[in-house]
C-alpha cells in the first residue's frame, strides 16, 4: 500500500476528527486575488460545515464574489502525530434570519453555551448583522500520521 493511502482517514474517523477539532482555517480569494485567510468555529452538519461571520466580513464580500474556498484544521506537534483535513468547498451563504439564528445558537452550544430561550434571546441582534456559510466539500484530503507505526 502506498504511503498516502495508508495514512488517509476513513470517513468515520474524518467525521469523528472534525468533531474533535474546534477552529478551521478557511480561504477565500480577496479581492486582489490574493488568498484571504481566517479563522472560524464551526459546526460538522451532515458532511458539511456551517458557520457565521458578520455580514460586512472580508470572508462573507469574498464568497460573494467567488464561491469557492479551501479550509484547514490540523492537530499535532511531532511529525508522528500530525492529523488533518483539507477541504475545497463551495460555499452558499445563508441570509434568512431564523436559519442564520439557528446556525449561530448551534455554534453556540457546541462552544459551551446553555442552551434555552435566553441564548436564542441574546443572539438574535448578533444573527441580524451576520449571514451564515454552508461549505460543501467537493475535494477532501486527510491525513493521519499515527498509522505510521
Amino acid at each position: 500500500m502506498d504511503r498516502r493511502r495508508q495514512i488517509r482517514m476513513s470517513d468515520a474517523e474524518l467525521a469523528a476528527f472534525l468533531e474533535e477539532q474546534r477552529t478551521v482555517t478557511c480561504a477565500t480569494v480577496g479581492p486582489g486575488g490574493r488568498p484571504h485567510l481566517a479563522a472560524l468555529w464551526y459546526l460538522p452538519v451532515g458532511g458539511r460545515l456551517d458557520c457565521w461571520t458578520y455580514a460586512a466580513s472580508q470572508k462573507a464580500r469574498n464568497l460573494e464574489r467567488d464561491p469557492r474556498a479551501t479550509l484547514l484544521t490540523e492537530a499535532g506537534t511531532a511529525y508522528q502525530e500530525l492529523r488533518g483535513v483539507s477541504m475545497e468547498c463551495d460555499a452558499e451563504l445563508v441570509r434568512d434570519p431564523g436559519q442564520v439564528l439557528g446556525i449561530g445558537v448551534d455554534l453556540a452550544v457546541r462552544y459551551g453555551a446553555t442552551p434555552g430561550p435566553e441564548l436564542r434571546a441574546g443572539l438574535a441582534a448578533q444573527a441580524a448583522k451576520r449571514v451564515g456559510i454552508r461549505f460543501h466539500p467537493t475535494r477532501v484530503s486527510s491525513w493521519d500520521h499515527r498509522k505510521l507505526g
